[in-house]
C-alpha cells in the first residue's frame, strides 16, 4: 500500500507539470482555434535552457527561472509577430501546418546549439525534504509541484482579473464582438503565444530537473495533447484535472505494469490508452462543452 501511495503522490506532482504545459495548448486553441503542435518543443527548449543557466553559467535557481521566462517571452513574441501574424484570417489548417514547421525548426535549433545530447542538472536544484507518514516525496518532484501550482495560480488570476486576461477570455468566446469594441486581436494572440511559451519553458525546466534534458522532452507535447483532449479542449480547469489523472496513471503503470513486460515501456502509452477509452464514451472530454447543432 505504501508503494502505491508513493506512486500516486509522485504521479500527482508529475501530473501538475503536464497540466501546466497543457494550459499552453488550451490557451492557443481557445484564442485561435488551432492546435499548437510545437508546444512540446517549447518544453524541449526549456529543458536545455535550464541546463545552460544552471550548469554552463552557474546561476542560482531563481535567476535561471527569471532568465528562462524572459527568453520565453521573447521567443513567444517573435513567433507570433514573424510567423503567426501574417496568417491572421487564413484557414486554421494553415496555422496548424505552420506550428508543425515551427516544431521542426525548434528541434533543429536545439540540436544545433546543444548537440541533442543528454544534459543532467537535477543535483543543482534545492533540496526539500517532505515526509508524509511513510511516504517520502522526492525533492525534484516536490519542487516541480510547488512551481507548477504557483504558476497555474498566477495564470488563473491573470486571466480572471486583468484587462488583457479578460480580453483573452472574450476573444475565445467571440472574436468579432471583441473586435467591435476596440480590442486588438493581434495583441491577444501575442499574449497567448507568450503564455504558451512561458508555461512550456517552465515545464521543461521542471522535467529536466527530474530526468535531465534531452530530445525526448519534445514528446511531452503529445502527452499534453492527450491531457487537453481528456480534459476537454476548451477547459483550462479540465486540463488541470486531466493532467493530474494522467500523471498518476503513468506513474502507477510504471510501478506495476512495466515490471510485467520484458522490455517495459507500457507506462509511456498507458495514458493514451486511458484517453482513448474515455473519449470513446465522452468525445468532448471530461469537462468539455457538448456542441449542439440545430438544423
Amino acid at each position: 500500500m505504501n508503494f502505491f501511495l508513493q506512486l500516486v503522490v509522485t504521479g500527482f506532482a508529475l501530473g501538475m507539470i503536464y497540466a501546466l504545459i497543457a494550459i499552453g495548448f488550451v490557451i492557443i486553441l481557445k484564442c485561435s482555434e488551432a492546435f499548437n503542435i510545437a508546444q512540446g518543443h517549447f518544453v524541449l527548449i526549456g529543458g536545455y535552457l535550464g541546463y545552460t543557466f544552471l550548469v554552463t553559467f552557474g546561476l542560482p535557481v531563481w535567476a535561471t527561472l527569471l532568465l528562462a521566462i524572459l527568453t520565453a517571452i521573447i521567443m513567444g513574441l517573435l513567433i507570433e509577430r514573424l510567423i503567426l501574424r501574417p496568417l491572421v484570417g487564413q484557414p486554421v489548417l494553415a496555422v496548424i501546418m505552420v506550428t508543425i514547421a515551427l516544431a521542426t525548426v525548434l528541434g533543429g535549433l536545439a540540436t544545433l546549439i546543444w548537440g541533442a545530447e543528454y544534459k543532467a542538472y537535477h543535483g543543482l536544484l534545492p533540496t526539500i525534504n517532505l515526509q508524509i507518514g511513510s511516504i517520502s516525496v522526492p525533492s525534484e518532484s516536490l519542487i516541480g509541484l510547488i512551481v507548477s501550482i504557483v504558476t497555474v495560480a498566477i495564470l488563473m488570476l491573470f486571466l480572471r482579473y486583468t484587462k488583457i486576461g479578460l480580453a483573452m477570455r472574450a476573444t475565445a468566446e467571440d472574436l468579432q464582438v471583441v473586435q467591435s469594441v476596440g480590442i486588438k486581436a493581434t495583441t491577444v494572440y501575442a499574449v497567448s503565444w507568450v503564455i504558451a511559451s512561458i508555461v512550456g519553458v517552465i515545464g521543461g525546466i521542471l522535467l529536466g530537473g527530474v530526468s535531465g534534458a534531452n530530445m525526448e522532452l519534445a514528446e511531452i507535447g503529445l502527452k499534453a495533447f492527450a491531457v487537453v483532449l481528456l480534459g476537454g479542449v476548451n477547459s483550462i480547469g479540465g486540463a488541470i484535472v486531466a493532467g493530474i489523472i494522467l500523471g498518476m496513471l503513468e506513474n502507477v503503470a510504471a510501478g506495476y505494469l512495466d515490471p510485467l513486460l520484458p522490455g517495459g515501456g507500457l507506462a509511456k502509452v498507458f495514458p493514451f490508452i486511458v484517453m482513448i477509452i474515455v473519449l470513446i464514451f465522452r468525445p468532448y472530454g471530461l469537462f468539455g462543452l457538448v456542441r449542439i447543432e440545430r438544423i
